[in-house]
């Protein structure tokens, strides 16, 4: 089941944990400080040589090595507080956020190198606990990039047939040693035009593809989407379009561009420029050398069409009229000059 995510010190997230096929119910996403009752505690990372106040964790780590930090529970409840806690790969849902994956789903890569301290904690009211963790890279692991989190989670039993579970978690990116080849590539690339019925009229073009993210690093992108006529003609930009999120290696995301006023140009060229960023270990943001892609599409002017359709038929018409009523005057003419010439024949032949 989707998680839903809140961003305050740690990310936020209120599911469903499997309850029988017959169950069915919703739960809203809960807060960082929530009344009695509700989520009572919060989550930060450890002050350490990697940084204090952290938002998230983030290592450099080669294959085969390993790093060590904490994470801080504190409860703010008045009672003391069992949770459990445990790591997990990362993912992002269809909204374009960052989700971890659920206890009961295998993780492969942050989610199996990850190992706390211990799976579970027990914080006396009003108290904090550290506890540590180890991110063990094995000595085969592919370079690149993974994200993931460590999560701590509180089971409650809300009623006989469904169990909810609170989840309080912190975003983990690591970036294994090794040749970093970030990449992306747009597919399925397909442009729609719609024109008016105005003959002078513009249309709109909807253009759609997606953004996969086919390199080892994660990316996100900065968008350009235009659309013009033969040579470039009558050229109508999107504007600003929204970029895509950043995408874990592997993963895709459909993009959808609205373009109006587009002048019917008989033939339309549909054009999407993507400029990969990438983010290093600082956080600086690079840009990568743009990816571009193209489709095509027919665009015709339909009423102005129909109306040189009809006339061009019309012309047709009057040309093979014209030529069929010549063609009978020629035959009338031709029967004329038969029969004169056989009048004259017979005349001859009576003549003494």
């Amino acid at each position: 089941m989707r998680l839903a995510a809140l961003s305050v010190t740690a990310a936020l997230v209120a599911v469903l944990s499997p309850a029988p096929a017959h169950a069915v119910a919703a739960v809203p996403p809960a807060v960082a400080r929530a009344a009695e009752g509700d989520v009572t505690w919060t989550v930060r990372t450890g002050s350490n040589s990697y940084g204090a106040d952290r938002s998230s964790y983030s290592y450099a780590v080669n294959a085969g090595a390993a790093a060590t930090d904490a994470l801080v529970v504190a409860n703010h409840g008045k009672a003391p507080l069992t949770l459990a806690v445990y790591a997990a790969d990362g993912y992002t849902t269809g909204e374009g956020q960052l989700d971890l994956l659920t206890a009961d789903k295998k993780s492969v890569a942050i989610g199996a190198w990850v190992h706390a301290g211990s799976s579970a904690v027990t914080v006396p009211a009003g108290k904090e606990a550290s506890i540590p963790f180890s991110v063990d890279v094995p000595a085969n692991a592919t370079p690149g990039d993974y994200v993931g989190g460590i999560v701590t989670s509180l089971s409650q039993a809300s009623d006989q047939t469904i169990n909810v579970e609170r989840r309080l978690g912190i975003k983990i990116k690591l970036r294994v040693g090794g040749d970093l080849v970030p990449g992306l590539a747009v597919e399925d690339f397909t442009i729609d035009y719609a024109g008016s019925a105005n003959p002078f009229g513009t249309g709109d073009a909807t253009v759609s593809y997606t953004i996969r993210n086919t390199g080892n690093a994660v990316e996100s992108a900065r968008q350009q989407v235009s659309i013009a006529g033969p040579f470039g003609w009558l050229r109508t930009d999107a504007g600003a379009v929204d970029s895509p999120p950043e995408l874990l290696p592997g993963e895709s995301w459909n993009v959808t561009v609205p373009l109006h006023d587009v002048s019917p140009a008989v033939v339309l060229t549909a054009t999407a420029q993507l400029t990969p960023l990438l983010t290093d270990a600082s956080g600086s943001t690079t840009s990568l050398d743009p990816v571009t892609a193209t489709a095509h599409v027919w665009a015709l002017p339909w009423t102005l069409t129909v109306l040189i359709v009809v006339l061009v038929g019309l012309i047709v018409a009057g040309v093979v009229t014209s030529r069929r009523r010549r063609a009978a005057r020629k035959d009338r003419e031709d029967e004329r000059v038969r029969e004169a010439v056989e009048e004259a024949l017979r005349e001859r032949s009576a003549a003494p």
